[in-house]
């Protein structure tokens, strides 16, 4: 994020808390106030408030406290970045890029997401209101899929004849360039031809390509094609179903992953809106990231039941196994898949089969031995090893501990064989590679985010969080000196009785280093109900490093043999003194 202070000025003018959250919250009129159940804990009386005009939520239950931007990054589980986008769009405001943003240029992404919207409009016309739309809702009819799901989910058609929708879209002076920006227009041709568009929508509903099914035989290329890749669609990243099932997934920690279009949006459809699917490639690292992100601690994997979807289940199961991710395999029959379960058998149906689903390693042990045999030495000693060594390979050491007992039992096979320590202890597994917010593990960075992290969030919420760091750091206890500025910015601004939500403080920034360190801070979420205790531990080790840096400082001129023998005995004087002085965290009165 790097945008100028007169577009995030204007972004602030611009914004109607009530309107943002509305869709997400039943808000009731009291007096001057809104007030509704607080959607941060469990509630019975609405204890969440809103002052109309007010640029900040309250909430007098459990505390919580914030702008448009801290909701959308908390409740939908935003990042800071995605969230400003979000606002800028909902308000109609154009962000402009600060000049120090050297990030490639090209037409903002409004633009292109206004010029993807027009297109859905226009193939849902072409769709419903013309001959050849015709014959394609007649196909959707036969799959099941009547006029209430279409609309519902905005399908359309891309027409056979060509130059139909190039001439929609200029009558609109919707330029070439920006057409094939979008994907919609390659060498001078509609991109989509003879096919049914179902949108691809990014996590909040805003269309940024189309997955595009013929319904003819005759129609040329795959089945699928998708939008190609744009600034905005980028297939390795982006999970279909998202924006119908981003909400419920957060809340109740738990995703099922399909792999069709149709597969996802009908069982969102039929009432598990907890669905996603890859779009058109390999379900990869970036959409288990997404979802990781989200706070997922339970998927279920509900793959066809060929033997291509069954490999597919071992790899993806793997990747959320790696994370420390509860993995279940729903158990589907080959030439099967969730729309079909869903359109002879209903919901019902669906539910008994999640009931059935069976834990990853219980079914990769019954993948594998369908090709290796159990049934001799050699045979259960490559199975047992091949998944062993696979099981080594995740990030968290319980998890691979307590996953190698389970493959004990599985197989038969004594824990001391397979690597179990004796005593239930868990070995410590050397991590072989890490998810961290920055390209390089700097302890001093992260520490330092960390902190920032809590006042940015808690805050202004939190008053004891201020007072905390004004009794007992000062700027030169910070070694970034992006973090300093951040931090002497954030002291002022509540010493002044300022506005402390988080787009008032990225308007306060000057530079775009500043502007891309707090958003790269506010990637990651923090614990409500341990702010305090977990910030007077950050505060603690902050001091203890700079106390152990002074002390390493003298050290180094003693040994530097630059100093006359007063001077060393004045150093190890001071050294002593200072090894007696070891900091401690003051928590003011409250």
């Amino acid at each position: 994020m790097g945008f100028t202070r007169e577009s995030l000025e204007l972004l602030r003018s611009r914004i109607d808390l009530i309107e943002v959250l509305s869709p997400y919250l039943k808000l009731q009129r009291s007096g001057a106030a809104y007030k509704g159940l607080c959607p941060f804990h469990e509630e019975k009386s609405p204890s969440f408030i809103v002052q109309r005009g007010d640029s900040h939520y309250h909430c007098f239950g459990c505390g919580a406290h914030g702008d448009a931007i801290q909701f959308l990054m908390t409740h939908l589980k935003m990042s800071f970045s995605e969230a400003v986008e979000n606002l800028s769009e909902k308000f109609h405001v154009q962000l402009q890029e600060s000049e120090q943003d050297d990030r490639p240029k090209g037409p903002p992404k409004t633009a292109l997401k206004d010029v993807l919207e027009r297109a859905c409009h226009f193939y849902q016309f072409a769709l419903l209101h013309t001959l050849e739309g015709h014959a394609a809702l007649d196909y959707l009819y036969s799959r099941g899929i009547d006029l209430e799901f279409i609309q519902k989910f905005r399908f359309g058609l891309a027409p056979k004849q060509s130059q139909v929708f190039l001439r929609a879209m200029h009558e609109q002076k919707i330029s070439n360039a920006l057409l094939e920006e979008t994907g919609l227009m390659s060498k001078g041709r509609e991109f989509f031809s003879d096919r049914i568009t179902i949108p691809i929508c990014d996590a909040v509903g805003a269309v940024i390509g189309f997955s595009a099914r013929k319904y003819k035989t005759d129609t040329f290329g795959g089945k699928y094609i998708n939008t190609p890749e744009t600034s905005l669609f980028k297939k390795s990243k982006v999970l279909f179903g998202l924006s119908f099932s981003r909400k419920t997934i957060a809340k109740e920690r738990k995703a099922m992953i399909v792999e069709g279009q149709i597969d996802a949006l009908r069982l969102i459809d039929s009432g598990f809106p907890w669905t996603v699917a890859g779009q058109g490639t390999a379900f990869g690292e970036d959409h288990t990231k997404e979802l990781v992100h989200l706070g997922v601690r339970q998927v279920y994997l509900a793959l066809d039941g060929d033997t291509a979807g069954q490999e597919a289940a071992i790899k993806i199961g793997n990747l959320f196994q790696k994370e420390g991710v509860e993995v279940l395999v729903v158990p589907l029959p080959e030439k099967c898949d969730p729309d079909l379960v869903l359109q002879e058998k209903g919901p019902a149906e669906w539910q008994k089969r999640l009931d059935s689903s069976v834990d990853y390693l219980t079914f990769l042990v019954g993948r594998l031995s369908k090709t290796i045999s159990l049934n001799t030495p050699a045979g259960k000693n490559e199975l047992v090893q091949t998944i062993a060594k696979q099981i080594r390979q995740w990030d968290h050491p319980l998890m691979i501990h307590e996953s190698l007992r389970k493959l004990a039992r599985l197989t038969q096979t004594p824990e001391s064989i397979i690597g179990v320590p004796e005593g239930n202890t868990p070995q410590i597994y050397i991590k072989r590679s890490a998810s961290v917010t920055f390209t390089e593990v700097d302890p001093d960075r992260i520490l330092e985010a960390d902190l920032l992290r809590w006042l940015f969030l808690m805050g202004e919420g939190t008053p004891e969080l201020v007072a905390i760091a004004e009794a007992n750091l000062q700027p030169f206890h910070f070694r970034l000196h992006v973090a300093r500025s951040l931090f002497e910015k954030y002291l002022a601004a509540s010493k002044e009785n300022r506005p402390r939500d988080l787009l008032t403080l990225a308007i306060d920034l000057d530079q775009a280093e500043q502007q891309l360190f707090m958003a790269e801070i506010l990637q990651k979420r923090v614990n409500r109900e341990r702010a305090v205790p977990c910030f007077i531990e950050t505060v603690q080790r902050i001091l203890e490093r700079h106390w152990m840096h002074r002390r390493e400082e003298i050290k180094l001129k003693i040994y530097s043999g630059a100093c006359t023998e007063a001077e060393v005995l004045d150093l190890a004087r001071q050294f002593d003194q200072i090894k007696k002085e070891r900091p401690q965290t003051n928590i003011p009165a409250s």
